[in-house]
């Protein structure tokens, strides 16, 4: 697995809610929060999903500057840990090796977020033995606001899409990779469906 990108450091955080949304909805509605540190969601281990804005990224030489980083948050540690695409990716790998079944509820579960449908509605529909890295409810809260920082950075068709169904853009063309979170679940039910 990836190196993890942690920093221990006590922050002071504002409790924010938005329900999910549609891409454009959502990410419209993050564009209106103020520049700080939010606790946007409550994990069942004690953890946090907080998000701090500004973030700093530049996209096609320009700066976001409603960009924001997504991490999780331990109290216990005062640790941020700023989660990644290829980690989340490497996690549902984990998962496909211990039980391809339960992997391809994780990542139904991922489509219904993808969609606008909010982690704390999706989790009480699943059932999962969690027996390989993080827990769903991790991974489904995460996404939640990485896909909406994916559609405030590329706010022009790409967004969320990237990750999700495996898009990129070169040379003014959108081109599918086949290498999305939406090819993984094509694949594993291809298989094991």
């Amino acid at each position: 697995m990836s190196r993890k990108n942690i920093y221990n450091h006590s922050i002071e955080l504002k409790k924010l809610t938005i329900k999910n949304a549609p891409p454009h909805d959502f990410a419209s509605q993050i564009e209106k929060i103020p520049y700080r540190g939010y606790e946007v969601e409550q994990i069942s281990d004690g953890r946090k999903i907080v998000i701090v804005k500004p973030g700093g990224k530049q996209t096609f030489g320009k700066m976001r500057k409603e960009d924001f980083f997504v991490f999780i948050y331990n109290p216990k540690e005062e640790s941020l840990w700023q989660i990644s695409h290829k980690q989340i990716f490497e996690d549902i790998k984990l998962k496909i090796e211990n039980s391809p079944e339960d992997a391809i509820k994780v990542l139904e579960a991922m489509e219904k977020v993808y969609h606008g449908e909010d982690p704390d509605d999706v989790i009480s529909q699943i059932k999962v033995n969690q027996t390989a890295g993080e827990s769903p409810e991790v991974l489904l809260k995460a996404y939640k606001w990485i896909w909406g920082q994916e559609d405030v950075n590329y706010p022009y068709g790409l967004g969320r899409s990237m990750s999700w169904e495996g898009l990129i853009k070169e040379d003014n063309e959108i081109l599918k990779t086949g290498s999305g979170l939406k090819d993984l679940l094509g694949e594993l039910r291809a298989k094991y469906e």
